[in-house]
């Protein structure tokens, strides 16, 4: 798992059976303060996310896992919604 940040959606008209009815986010690789540091990706929703979120996200076989992405081709799932992130005993992020 990785935290990311949701930054952005898109829409896609014409795609494979199995994403239908599938929110699409744009998310980026973030650190355990939620700054953003990687580069842009899209990952399916399981969870309602929206932009500006922390979100975890499972990447590669682990992403077709969930209940909603099983046998679907998809590279990259939210799975959660991050409410408070603490490291070495100090509390790095929480949601406002």
């Amino acid at each position: 798992m990785q935290i990311a940040r949701v930054v952005g959606s898109t829409i896609a008209t014409i795609k494979d059976e199995k994403l239908h009815g599938r929110k699409l986010l744009i998310v980026r690789e973030a650190d355990v303060e939620g700054n953003v540091t990687g580069k842009p990706y899209v990952a399916v929703d399981t969870v309602d996310a929206g932009t500006g979120d922390l979100v975890l996200v499972a990447q590669g076989s682990s992403a077709r896992q969930t209940s909603v992405t099983k046998d679907s081709p998809v590279d990259s799932v939210i799975m959660a919604v991050i409410d408070s992130l603490q490291v070495s005993g100090k509390v790095t992020f929480r949601k406002e």
